[in-house]
């Protein structure tokens, strides 16, 4: 099992990869997160160095509300947005989906205003995870 101290994941060892992108993304849209982009890094570090990789995407989610709010707290809290969520073949042909968690990376925020926003954007993730 992968786990790191700065993100929550969960293991998917039955689902292929283009089913786990597609329930990640149907997840991530009942809490209201929307995908705003999509890199691609097997494609791209094809493209660009000519090596091969898993199929791995970075999917930049957000939530308009809760952005806003975030917005409003503190200016320029837009270099820490949109949420990263990583789905990654693993090498047993399964998935792996991992979230950026929120209080982890607002926790780089010196505005005691932008905590319980977090908390409640690592809920919704949290819910979203659990529903994939």
């Amino acid at each position: 099992m992968i786990e790191v101290s700065y993100g929550i994941t969960k293991q998917l060892p039955d689902t292929p990869y283009e089913e786990a992108v597609r329930r990640t993304t149907e997840a991530l849209g009942t809490e209201g997160f929307g995908v705003l982009t999509e890199i691609d890094i097997k494609a791209t570090l094809k493209k660009k160095l000519d090596v091969d990789f898993r199929k791995y995407v970075i999917l930049g989610a957000c939530n308009p509300s809760l952005a806003h709010r975030a917005l409003m707290a503190e200016m320029l809290i837009g270099l820490l947005l949109p949420c990263n969520v990583v789905v990654a073949e693993t090498d047993k042909g399964g998935s792996i989906v991992a979230i950026l968690d929120p209080q982890s990376m607002f926790s780089l925020v010196d505005n005691p205003g932008i905590e319980p926003l977090a908390k409640e954007v690592r809920e919704k993730l949290q819910r979203a995870l659990e529903q994939i």
